[in-house]
C-alpha cells in the first residue's frame, strides 16, 4: 500500500509539477504528517526531491528527472487497454494514434503481463451506442477535435432545430453521450453576449467547420465532466414541465423505468407499499400530455393514470379512436 503511495506522490510531481504540501495530502488522501514522512522516504531512495518556502512554495522534483518506471501495476495495465474506444478514436481521427500507443505500451510491459493486457480487448468490448439505433454522421468531428486540441477558434455552420446560422465559437470540450458527439464552445462576437457562457452543439449538425488562428481563451476553472452534469439538471428542468400520478403493477414499474432516467429516479423513490390489487401509486415527471399519453399508452394496462384530467381524458380518448379503427364497439 504504501509503496504505491510513494509510486504515486512521484507520479504527480512529475505530471503537475510542483505541489502544496496539503494538495498533495488531499490528493493522496493522507494527512500531512504522513506526507512529509514519504517526502523523505523518496528522498532518501534517491529521487531528488526539494522543497520551496513561501506563498508559492511546495515540494517539487529536480528539473529534467523522470522516472524510467511506468508505475503500472497488472490490473492497472489491463485498464488501459480497456479505455482505448476504438470506435471513438476513429472518429477522432486517433485511430492510427492509439494503436501506436497500445503497441508501445504491450512492449514496455514484462512479459508476464502482456497476456493479460492483451486479453482484455479479446474479452471485454465496449460498445456507446444504444439499441436500435446508428451513429449520427459526423465528417467534422475530426476539424473541431483538432480546434479542441490546439486550442483555437472554429468558424462552423450549424444546423439548429430552428435555423441554420453561420457561428463562431471557442471550443471547450468534446462529449460522447449514447454514441452522439457534442461539442462544448463559447460563442464569439455578439452571440457570446448574447448567450453568455458555454453553450452545447451536437457534432452531428454541423455543416461545415473551418479552424481559424485565433487563440481560445478559455474560462478561468472551466470544468467539462462538471459543466456536463449541470447541463444534465438543466436539460431535465426544462424538459419535465408537469407530473402524473399512476398505479403500476410490478410490469407496468418495470416499463416505467425504463422511459427515462428521470422517470426511473421517481419510480425508485416511490413507497413500496403495494394496494390489495398488487398495484403500487407512483407520482412521474412528464414533457406534456401528448408526450405523456404517447408513452403511457404502450404500457396500458399495466400503468393507470389517476390524475392529471387532461392525461387520462387523452389516453381514453386514443383508446377510443383505436377501437374505432379497428372497428371495435365504443363505450
Amino acid at each position: 500500500m504504501r509503496a504505491s503511495r510513494l509510486l504515486s506522490l512521484q507520479m504527480l510531481l512529475e505530471t503537475q509539477g510542483r505541489m502544496s504540501a496539503q494538495a498533495l495530502s488531499q490528493a493522496l488522501e493522507v494527512s500531512v504528517r504522513t506526507l512529509y514522512r514519504d517526502v523523505d522516504q523518496l528522498s532518501a531512495a534517491g529521487v531528488p526531491i526539494y522543497a520551496e518556502r513561501g506563498r508559492h512554495g511546495g515540494f517539487a522534483l529536480l528539473p529534467g528527472w523522470k522516472t524510467t518506471l511506468t508505475g503500472l501495476t497488472p490490473s492497472e495495465a489491463q485498464a488501459v487497454f480497456l479505455s482505448g474506444l476504438p470506435g471513438p478514436a476513429q472518429e477522432l481521427g486517433l485511430g492510427g494514434d492509439v494503436e501506436g500507443a497500445r503497441l508501445k505500451l504491450l512492449s514496455s510491459l514484462p512479459a508476464s503481463w502482456r497476456e493479460d493486457a492483451q486479453r482484455v480487448s479479446t474479452r471485454l468490448h465496449l460498445d456507446p451506442v444504444d439499441w436500435y439505433r446508428e451513429s449520427d454522421p459526423t465528417p467534422h468531428l475530426p476539424t473541431v477535435a483538432a480546434a479542441v486540441w490546439s486550442g483555437h477558434q472554429v468558424a462552423m455552420r450549424y444546423e439548429s432545430w430552428a435555423d441554420t446560422v453561420e457561428r463562431t465559437v471557442s471550443p471547450l470540450g468534446l462529449v460522447l453521450k449514447a454514441g452522439v458527439w457534442y461539442l462544448v464552445a463559447v460563442p464569439a462576437g455578439a452571440a457570446a453576449s448574447a448567450e453568455g457562457g458555454p453553450r452545447t452543439y451536437r457534432v452531428s449538425n454541423i455543416r461545415a467547420a473551418t479552424t481559424l488562428a485565433t487563440p481560445v481563451r478559455r474560462p478561468a476553472r472551466f470544468d467539462l465532466a462538471g459543466y456536463w452534469a449541470q447541463s444534465i439538471q438543466r436539460f431535465e428542468a426544462g424538459l419535465y414541465t408537469g407530473e402524473a400520478a399512476l398505479l403500476a403493477t410490478p410490469s407496468g414499474l418495470k416499463g416505467l423505468r425504463a422511459l427515462s432516467r428521470a422517470v426511473a429516479r421517481a419510480v425508485a423513490a416511490a413507497p413500496s407499499p403495494r394496494r390489495k390489487d398488487g398495484r403500487v401509486a407512483v407520482t412521474i415527471p412528464i414533457e406534456s400530455v401528448e408526450h405523456a399519453c404517447g408513452q403511457l399508452m404502450r404500457l396500458s394496462p399495466q400503468v393507470e393514470v389517476l390524475r392529471p384530467a387532461a392525461l387520462r381524458r387523452a389516453l381514453v380518448a386514443r383508446v377510443r379512436a383505436t377501437a374505432q379503427l379497428y372497428g371495435l364497439g365504443v363505450v
